[in-house]
């Protein structure tokens, strides 16, 4: 990267750079998710437990245990189980998730007054800043969404100690997790990658000075000479050889005129009968 001062470089438009709108619509979206993560009793599910019908299952999250039933809405929560909820997975879990979530919050309130779209240009260092915290976010939800998922099985609990037959299957709490730690990882990197000039400046949406000065010091091109073809002569042929009056059209008909029908008479009352005073 070139070392060039800030004034050397300028920029086409006032608008907000596209990078910092891409990362203020991720960021918040992910947060969103993250939340319904982190709250849902649903990182996993256990079905087919004994002495209970084949609709009930328990759902199992970080911070509550319930368990319903297909053919009903209402789910029972508040269940213990003291042996899922001492395993270091879970108490990891909850440290990480609702730290991403506050880290977010912070990540956005410090990117918001560098993206502030009424200035000639933002302040690149304090969004990027701001980008960095989002996507650290991001990264703390995922640390503990792979971990979960790649234990998914080994989690101990007292349903699984007491029934050995009894499945797990992933719950949409993982799926939601890694959805919004996704989506934070992404807005928070584009919008760190604004604090470097990369790219010839157009992730800034920037060009160099000597580049715009170029451009309007460049001679313009003279303008292309088009020969037009007069038409003065052409029209004094067309009035040189038109006729002259109507005398000059007459004469040169070859073939006789027919006559003109004579004038009728104003009386049209006469129907061609004969009257007594004719005789």
């Amino acid at each position: 990267m070139p070392n060039r001062s800030a004034e050397e470089w300028v920029r086409l438009s006032l608008r907000t750079p596209g990078i910092f709108i891409f990362g203020l619509v991720m960021a918040p979206c992910g947060w969103v998710l993250n939340l319904t993560a982190t709250v849902a009793p649903n990182w996993r599910t256990l079905q087919n437990i004994n002495n209970q019908p084949q609709s009930f299952f328990i759902e199992q999250g970080i911070w509550d245990i319930c368990s319903r039933t297909t053919s009903a809405d209402r789910a029972t929560c508040g269940l213990e189980d003291p042996t899922y909820f001492d395993q270091e997975i879970i108490r990891v879990a909850q440290g990480l998730m609702v730290a991403s979530l506050i880290v977010t919050l912070i990540g956005l309130a410090v990117a918001i007054p560098g993206v502030r779209c009424w200035k000639s240009n933002p302040n690149w260092i304090v969004a990027g800043l701001g980008g960095l915290l989002i996507f650290l976010s991001g990264v703390m939800v995922i640390i503990p969404i792979a971990w979960y998922t790649h234990i998914l099985n080994q989690v101990p609990s007292v349903t699984l100690q007491n029934d050995a037959n009894a499945t797990v299957q992933v719950g949409y709490c993982i799926i939601l997790g890694y959805i919004g730690g996704i989506f934070e990882i992404l807005g928070g990197f584009v919008m760190f990658i604004g604090i470097c000039r990369c790219c010839g400046g157009k992730n800034r949406g920037e060009r160099r000075v000597e580049e715009i000065r170029s451009r309007f010091q460049q001679p313009k091109p003279a303008p292309r000479r088009v020969d037009v073809p007069s038409l003065d002569r052409a029209r004094s042929d067309v009035s040189s050889r038109a006729p002259s009056s109507k005398d000059s059209v007459d004469d040169d008909v070859s073939f006789p005129r027919a006559k003109s029908p004579a004038a009728r008479s104003g009386n049209t009352s006469f129907n061609g009968r004969p009257y007594d005073a004719d005789l």
